[in-house]
């Protein structure tokens, strides 16, 4: 097959002393025998999406190895220095439990060092949130995880950590690409100073421990959390290193871990993905929690950000609910806590996307505090807390089951979240009353929002190049109608403008640009197309809503809104 000369290029520069023999070896063989896969990994460099760098490990500047992640933290390293004048530069480095993460926050750690960066190095992995804890813990300038998350087993990941504790943002992250862009390999610095390289664990885990239980816990009675019957999975993850030790401290006794699943083990040997999002990574939990009769199950994933929730409906059967879901449980459940304690005189506000329910919009007004809602990604929650410190940040979350808990940890946190939502069932049951029932009465009371989630994947480069043909024709050709309703207004986040479509008046976007499209419909429908910052996949996100007069009524009218939902899909051709 032909090779491009710039892909060729790429390959040469690879085949120099600058790459170890293994590397050049490794080049070789695919250049004999893969040369489909050589042209995958040497076609373009690895971006930073939503969540950072995230790629197949391997060689080649379109993969994650010692030498992209080298030099991205030599680019790193360079900008530290730049930003951060005559300063004793720190940083905290954290690891999740994919193949290679322990080595390559080693190299990532080497490379610190060498430029005389003092280095906090995690001696094992560790939750992605801990990692942001102990950014700021430690008077840290930037840190660094080595993860990929849900990611599947050949993936891994690279997630850059500002001050703040919360993800680089632009135009902060721009100018840290642009360093390291402009970086040769040869000038990367892999030879360590071991004396700058500090080996960090059970002090660490203490304080972010007690930081989550005073954060997520809300004078729920001892004989409530006996009461409370919990299946737990960390999905071969790192959550096993913290959810059960804050489960306890907060008093939760009666807490049943998968055992197939508590061993860190980054194959994920019993599940297709190791996703929370995805019901079938729960089959085991489910299991376990029909045998012991169990009141909620709760998995997360890998680096322990997301989590997924399972509970009895009014029939004793498990149902998972969605992240959408789960976000408008806990925030309302800290908005009435807020509430009762007093709290609220109007200087609070609850976080949210562009792309969760409009559901968390109602939710706020009627607690009178503000919703702020910011692109996808779990770093614009984490700047709207740095952008207006004015304000108390109660809460916030996203539909792909992330959820924080104030402002201790600025990411999406499943340590928190698993005992923020296990102290709202375990305050339901004391009531009488059940989580299921708790979210069918928030419908009542807010309007009943339903949302879903149509994921398409499409790999490689002629996937990336059909994903960008997509949105392509949906911005040159907008819909005028979904399914029997008139589009009111177009949102396009890459050209900052809003339009309606009925009147012709623009509205600048006041955010950053982004390549997502919202439709609204007469009929209050949502429908939201957004390529994936870290996964070959464009999705595609659905709101539907009507009212709710009764909880009785429940299933007849989500009855009406899966209906729409599908009549939405086909009329997009999505199915």
């Amino acid at each position: 097959m032909h090779i491009p000369q710039n892909i060729l290029d790429a390959v040469n520069e690879w085949l120099t002393p600058t790459f170890d023999n293994e590397t050049q070896v490794a080049v070789k063989e695919l250049m004999t025998t893969s040369p489909k896969e050589l042209e995958e990994s040497f076609y373009k460099n690895l971006e930073f999406g939503t969540g950072g760098m995230r790629g197949v490990m391997g060689v080649g500047n379109n993969r994650i190895n010692k030498y992209t992640l080298g030099k991205n933290t030599q680019g790193l390293s360079n900008y530290l220095h730049t930003v951060f004048p005559g300063q004793a530069l720190k940083v905290v480095i954290a690891y999740d439990c994919r193949h290679n993460s322990q080595s390559l926050a080693k190299v990532v750690a080497d490379v610190f060092s060498a430029n005389g960066i003092q280095v906090y190095l995690f001696s094992d992995l560790r939750p992605t949130p801990e990692l942001s804890f102990a950014l700021k813990h430690l008077g840290c300038q930037c840190g660094i995880v080595l993860t990929a998350s849900h990611n599947p087993p050949e993936y891994n990941g690279y997630k850059v950590y500002w001050q703040d504790g919360g993800q680089i943002v632009p135009p902060q992250d721009a100018a840290i690409i642009d360093v390291i862009e402009n970086l040769n390999y040869n000038e990367i610095k892999f030879s360590a100073n071991e004396n700058l390289i500090k080996y960090i664990d059970t002090e660490i885990d203490e304080a972010f421990v007690k930081s989550s239980v005073e954060n997520a816990s809300f004078n729920t009675p001892k004989e409530a959390k006996d009461n409370l019957n919990i299946v737990f999975t960390s999905l071969h993850g790192t959550s096993i290193m913290s959810v059960p030790a804050t489960l306890e401290k907060a008093g939760y006794t009666n807490v049943n871990i998968v055992p197939e699943q508590a061993k860190p083990d980054g194959n994920f040997p019993t599940v297709k993905s190791p996703n929370p999002e995805e019901p079938e990574a729960l089959t085991m939990a489910l299991a376990l929690a029909d045998k012991l009769n169990a009141d909620i199950v709760v998995g997360t994933d890998p680096d322990c950000d997301r989590l997924g929730v399972a509970v009895r409906n009014n029939e004793g059967k498990m149902i998972l609910l969605n992240g959408n879901q789960t976000m408008i449980l806990m925030t309302a459940f800290l908005l009435e806590q807020w509430k009762k304690a007093g709290k609220i005189n109007g200087k609070q506000f609850v976080g949210s996307t562009i792309v969760s329910t409009p559901m968390i919009m109602e939710l706020a007004t009627a607690y009178g505090v503000e919703c702020k809602v910011g692109l996808t990604g779990f770093k614009w929650i984490a700047k709207m807390i740095k952008d207006f410190p004015e304000l108390q940040f109660i809460g916030g979350g996203e539909e792909s089951f992330g959820y924080m808990v104030g402002d201790a940890v600025r990411d999406k946190d499943a340590v928190a979240a698993t005992l923020l939502i296990c102290e709202v069932a375990a305050q339901a049951k004391a009531k009488g009353s059940s989580v299921y029932n708790a979210l069918l009465q928030h419908y009542v009371d807010f309007g009943f929002y339903k949302e879903h989630l149509v994921s398409l994947t499409k790999k490689g480069m002629e996937g990336l190049a059909e994903i960008n043909q997509m949105m392509v024709d949906l911005r040159e050709n907008p819909l005028k109608e979904i399914n029997g309703q008139r589009v009111v207004m177009v949102e396009d986040y890459k050209a900052s403008i809003a339009k309606n479509l009925f009147t012709g008046e623009e509205e600048t976007i006041d955010m950053p640009k982004s390549d997502v499209l919202i439709y609204y419909t007469e009929d209050g429908s949502k429908i939201c197309a957004r390529p994936s910052g870290t996964e070959p996949k464009i999705k595609f996100y659905i709101s539907v809503k009507t009212e709710l007069d009764s909880i009785a009524n429940f299933t007849k009218v989500e009855e009406v809104l899966n209906e729409k939902i599908k009549n939405i899909i086909i009329a997009m051709q999505l199915s």
